[in-house]
């Protein structure tokens, strides 16, 4: 299992696969942004929009893979404003169904971690939906729990159903100057 950073071109060049993953996941129920069923041309649409954030650095994407078949992926979004470039939102962590329970999760989120806190961000933070499986990973990995929002999110299937917020401080603190 080898979890590389892509590039603009890179990200491109693995979309029919990024869009099947994608697919994949919201299938399996996984609340990340989009209703069931998810067409393939809007995942690769939603993909292909990525594609000038990574370009300008505002997004950092990295993919799991086993040989030329993607596996995983978890993203940074980095914001742009000079008040909060201490700090990022893990997104779209997903990992394909036959590759779970190998530690693909926890890897792909040890990456972006050590990644922010090597670019000197030292504050995370995401929201799961409440009760998921990937609230057990984010705990386990030493996330806090910030609190939870009800009725944030529709899932896959179109139910509104709370969202629970984390964040987890990486690197050196920040100094004001």
């Amino acid at each position: 299992m080898t979890v590389t950073r892509v590039d603009a071109d890179r990200l491109t060049a693995l979309l029919a696969q990024l869009a099947d993953l994608l697919t994949a996941t919201v299938e399996d129920g996984a609340s990340v942004g989009f209703l069931a069923p998810l067409g393939r041309e809007e995942a690769l649409a939603w993909w292909r929009g990525r594609s000038a954030a990574v370009a300008a650095g505002r997004l950092a994407v990295w993919v799991a893979h086993e040989g030329e078949r993607v596996t995983g992926t978890v993203s940074l979004a980095l914001p742009d404003k000079p008040n909060s470039r201490h700090r990022a939102e893990l997104v779209k962590l997903m990992v394909r169904r036959e590759a779970r329970g190998r530690g693909l999760g926890r890897g792909l989120l040890a990456t972006a971690e050590e990644a922010a806190a090597a670019a000197g961000v030292t504050l995370l933070h995401l929201d799961t939906e409440t009760d998921s499986p990937a609230e057990h990973l984010y705990r386990s990995a030493g996330w806090t729990r910030a609190g939870t929002i009800p009725d944030y999110a529709a899932d896959p299937r179109g139910e509104l159903r709370p969202t629970t917020l984390y964040f987890k401080q990486v690197g050196a603190p920040a100094t004001a100057g």
